[in-house]
Parts: C-alpha cells; structure tokens; sequence
C-alpha cells in the first residue's frame, strides 16, 4: 500500500489550528510538501515551525481570509502560476450556532461564501495543475451534519449540505483526470470550535459545562470526543496514490454518532 506523498505538493485551508493544523501534520510526516493558508499571518509562521520536513521538503504559506472570495482567488491565482498543487484540503471554521428559522438571510450568504464559493475558486485554480500532473486530490473537510442535521446549527447543516452535493458533483466531473473528490465528516473533535459549541450550550440550558460535555459524549458509541490528529489520519489516506480509487464519498469519522448507514 502506498502512503509515501514526497514530491506531492498540498494545500491545506484553516490551518492554523484543529483539523486543519492537524491534516497539514499528517500530510507533512508521509512527506508531502505543505503550503498553509489562513488570515493569520503569525499563526501561519508559528503553524510552520510544527511541520516534519524528513523529506526534505521546505513548506510556506498564504494569506487569506475566506470571508473575502475574491482576495483567496487572487492569492492562490498568484501562487499557482508556478507551483502544481497535488493536494487540496478544503477547510474552514463552522458558521456560528443557532436554529436556522432565526437565522438571518445574509448569515447563509456569508457562509455560503466562505464555504461553497472559497472552495470552488481554489479548486477550479488547482485542478488545472492537477490535470497536467495526473494526480489530484480535493479533500473537504465538512461535517457529519451532512448525513443528519445537528440541532441548533441551522446555517451550518444548510451550508454543509451544499457543499457536500458539491463535492459528489465536481468528484463525477474530474475522475477522469486522476482527480478524487471527497468528503471527511468529523463528529465532535476537541477543538476550539467544539469548546464554543459547549460553552453556547452551557450558556443556553443553564447546565455546567462539565456536564453539557458529559451529555455529548454519552451521545458517541466510542465515549469521547475525537482528536483532531484521528480526522487527520482519514485526510491523509484519502491524498495517498492508495486512495486513488476513491471518489466521491462522504466518510464519517464519528465514534460511530451518525445515526446512518
């Protein structure tokens, strides 16, 4: 089974911290060279210091904020003119909670953006690359809101659901070129994101924390939260020449929560 990615170029959004980080990290130790994008730059820069080069492999980064469609195109516009991306992780933080029949209109359209939109400019920029090397792979990391709504995340499971119907298209459209597209739906992952989810909840039910924490994991078959370094080992498989025939899947990695086949 071949894991080696040395002479694989990715490029790897949100990920300055979570799963993000954590599949720069992965991709990084199996020898991948990493470029990183964010809106941070100082978090980028610290971000690098973590990364494996025992391959040899120097990594950067770019700076760009996902909120703002046009300044991520003319970023990676700019970068790609002379690099070959083989890798492509789509990521990014998760819209704020709430139930979507109180969501304002311009909350879905900012997070349409950020999401739907930010991924499509930079995988139509790097699929050309990816065409000329015959090797490509789109990872998006989503949600497993996507099988099953998550209450009180309304924004988020309209958006994640987009993307994901996305993902199944573009993955019918670019196989043909050595291209995948795929989906990695984490459950509750301990990351800053989950920590605000719990801090919400807390807030909301009057409950502590602790125990608003204990009620999720009773939720999970596997009783815990996952690391993100667990969600980065299924992204990283998925960029492996051993994936090469997986296309066009959503895969949760969960604990078993998802309540689907």
């Amino acid at each position: 089974m071949v894991l080696d990615l040395s002479g694989k170029t990715a490029l790897i959004g949100g990920s300055t911290q979570g799963i993000g980080l954590a599949s720069a990290q992965a991709l990084a130790s199996l020898g991948a060279r990493c470029i990183l994008i964010s809106r941070n730059e100082e978090k980028l820069k610290a971000a690098l210091h973590t990364l494996s080069s025992d391959a040899g492999q120097e990594h950067g980064y770019l700076v760009a904020n996902y909120s703002q469609p046009d300044q991520v195109r003319d970023v990676v516009t700019a970068f790609v003119k002379d690099t070959a991306i083989h890798i492509l992780v789509n990521n990014s933080g998760g819209p704020a909670g709430g139930p979507a029949s109180k969501a304002k209109p311009e909350e879905f359209l900012a997070a349409f953006n950020q999401h739907l939109i930010c991924n499509h400019i930079i995988t139509l920029l790097v699929a050309e690359g990816m065409k000329r090397e015959g090797y490509g792979r789109v990872i998006n990391v989503i949600s497993t809101s996507v099988k099953i709504p998550l209450k009180d995340l309304g924004v988020s499971n309209t958006i994640r659901g987009a993307v994901a119907s996305w993902a199944k298209t573009m993955a019918n459209e670019l196989a043909q070129f050595g291209i995948t597209v795929n989906n990695v739906l984490p459950g509750a992952t301990s990351t800053e994101r989950l920590a605000t989810i719990l801090s919400n909840k807390s807030a909301k039910t009057g409950k502590s924390i602790e125990e608003v924490e204990r009620e999720m994991m009773e939720e999970v078959p596997a009783r815990r939260f996952g690391k993100p370094e667990e969600i980065a080992a299924m992204v990283a498989f998925l960029a492996t020449p051993a994936a090469a025939y997986v296309n066009g899947t959503s895969i949760p990695v969960d604990g078993g929560r998802t309540g689907s086949i």
